[in-house]
């Protein structure tokens, strides 16, 4: 058993509509609990519309690879295209971490997944999320994750406006 935490988020379509789609299903693959939706600006170099974002935390008998294919089946459900690196997107599903059962952090260099998200402890749409469903949550090697909410631009974090 793991547990992992995964940020899910989208801009194209009907964002709403995909997000609770994607937690649906993951109701069937261990979730435990999600955030509320929110309402983020685009992160990245590529002009584009809004996001909505969420976290959820699930819990299930998968290694670290297997929750990566549950992310790609949950993007490809979606229709999700891959054109633009940090381009628009109809659902975007990263693996921020994964943890043993024994509270192990599982750490991983492989350039598919890299354990924990190479830039979770940036992404005030990952940490304000996932701060608000989990109060006392922990990103490995980075803290907890109230600290670095704290960290960021202020700017930053009242951007992320629940929906």
């Amino acid at each position: 058993m793991t547990t992992a935490v995964l940020s899910l988020g989208g801009n194209l379509g009907d964002r709403e509509a995909t997000l609770r789609a994607a937690l649906r299903a993951l109701a069937e693959q261990g979730l435990v609990a999600a955030s509320g939706l929110y309402e983020t600006p685009p992160w990245g170099p590529v002009e584009q519309p809004p996001y909505l974002n969420a976290v959820a935390v699930l819990t299930a008998d998968r290694d670290a690879a297997g929750w990566l294919a549950l992310a790609h089946e949950l993007e490809q459900a979606a229709g999700r295209t891959r054109e633009v690196r940090w381009g628009a997107r109809t659902l975007d599903v990263d693996v921020v971490t994964v943890t043993a059962d024994d509270g192990t952090p599982v750490r991983s260099d492989d350039p598919e997944l890299l354990l924990p998200h190479p830039r979770a402890a940036e992404r005030a749409f990952v940490l304000v999320p996932w701060l608000a469903l989990d109060p006392a949550a922990m990103l490995p090697g980075h803290g907890p994750v109230a600290d670095l909410v704290a960290a960021l631009p202020p700017a930053d974090v009242a951007a992320v406006v629940p929906a």
